[in-house]
């Protein structure tokens, strides 16, 4: 009799195992569809944020930033390093020359710019310190600073 109650024990702590498991990865998927849609509606914001953070950065040395615009959907990865939801935004970015900088006579500079701004999701809301990658797609991130980011497909986490 006891052993039986040791298989169902046992059974039990598996069944409990594989519960756990199944709630976590939901509660992941869950807290990624969520910061998904937080992007979504709030994208505007984060336009204002990343071109008022990146500025404060100082960089790229003799521009200031003058716009910075989402050029497309964001691509969610998981941050392999910190364990948390990043997104790649592709964004066009637009400088102008500071007076009296090496970059007043270079025409290149006040080309607009491709690149791929990373927001971080902390305590439930998107935030920026104003990192981009220039000349980088999302996708093209990714490549570069594997295996740090790993893509975060719509129903998966």
């Amino acid at each position: 009799m006891n052993q039986h109650l040791w298989w169902i024990g046992g059974g039990l702590v598996i069944v409990a195992i594989v519960l756990g498991r199944w709630l976590w990865h939901l509660g992941k998927a869950v807290q990624a569809e969520r910061a998904r849609e937080l992007f979504r509606l709030q994208h505007e914001r984060f336009e204002e944020q990343l071109l008022k953070n990146a500025a404060a950065t100082g960089l790229p040395r003799g521009l200031k930033w003058l716009s910075c615009q989402i050029s497309g959907d964001a691509l969610l990865v998981r941050d392999t390093l910190t364990g948390g939801i990043v997104a790649l935004v592709p964004v066009v970015i637009q400088f102008e020359p500071i007076e009296g900088s090496d970059m007043e006579d270079v025409p290149a500079a006040r080309e607009p710019r491709p690149a791929t701004a990373v927001f971080a999701f902390a305590r439930g809301t998107w935030e920026t310190n104003g990192r981009v990658v220039f000349n980088h797609t999302p996708e093209q991130t990714v490549t570069a600073f594997n295996p740090q980011f790993r893509i975060i497909h719509h129903g998966h986490h």
